[in-house]
């Protein structure tokens, strides 16, 4: 699954505001009340909650941020603010740092990535100093967040004897509390998680910049650009069009819901 080539310009700058702004600056929040000195971000991509981390900690608590893609990595260090911040290429599942690195491990919307979730969660657990904390989102159901739910419909209006079901496949179907709290337990979290629904809403300046967002700064790109007889432009064209149709020709709104997941050593 590849978040390289022009994924991570288009992702910074049509995704980040669309979809990822609302939910980076509740993590930060959450996470400012909780004072913690040394701070590992995993799935860090371009930096959108590296940036709230930056402006709502105090300067003395260290930030690493970490991803998998070194590109998306590269796109983050261009525009995170004049703060100091660890950068470093890294798994989550196999996070390069030391038993009891830091007071809070912080993930948004990566888990749902992760091949091996307990895995992960078994890493952040050793990494974490008694009494830290995991704190991570998740993305609800796509039925919830609006201009997804189009966007996939739309795409498979165009593909139908092949839809492509990236969003529902994959960063929209790790939603279940039970299976979430069974994942953290196998990957030795002793507490039970606390998990919370949190609704927000998704704007964009026009339909044309949520269907670019969708289309063409995610992996779904690469699932259209996959299937002959259409090409990316015409695709994200259709779902503009079912964007517009659905949520108006100017400034558009829609529904967001995500789950977020503490948990604590």
């Amino acid at each position: 699954m590849s978040f390289e080539g022009a994924i991570p310009d288009v992702y910074e700058r049509y995704l980040v505001p669309l979809l990822f702004r609302p939910y980076a600056r509740d993590l930060a929040r959450r996470l400012a009340g909780r004072r913690p000195r040394d701070v590992i971000e995993t799935a860090a991509g371009t930096g959108a909650v590296t940036r709230e981390l930056a402006a709502e900690l105090p300067p003395e608590t260290s930030i690493t941020a970490t991803d998998l893609s070194g590109p998306m990595l590269d796109r983050a260090r261009a525009v995170v603010p004049d703060r100091p911040v660890r950068w470093v290429e890294a798994d989550a599942t196999a996070l390069p740092f030391p038993d009891g690195s830091c007071d809070a491990v912080v993930c948004q919307f990566g888990v749902m990535f992760f091949p091996d979730r307990p895995r992960a969660f078994g890493e952040a657990l050793r990494v974490l100093r008694p009494g830290g904390v995991l704190l991570f989102n998740v993305w609800d159901a796509i039925g919830a967040n609006g201009f997804t739910a189009v966007a996939e419909a739309a795409v498979a209006e165009v593909f139908p004897a092949d839809p492509p079901d990236f969003m529902s496949r994959v960063p929209f179907a790790y939603h279940d509390a039970a299976v979430i709290a069974r994942d953290l337990a196998a990957g030795g979290f002793t507490t039970p998680p606390q998990i919370e629904t949190v609704a927000e809403r998704s704007r964009a300046g026009a339909a044309r910049d949520a269907a670019v967002a969708l289309c063409q700064g995610t992996p779904l790109r690469t699932e259209i650009e996959a299937r002959p007889g259409r090409s990316l432009d015409e695709v994200t064209g259709a779902v503009e069009a079912a964007l517009a149709d659905r949520f108006g020709t100017g400034p558009i709104e829609g529904p967001l819901s995500a789950l977020v997941v503490t948990v604590t050593r």
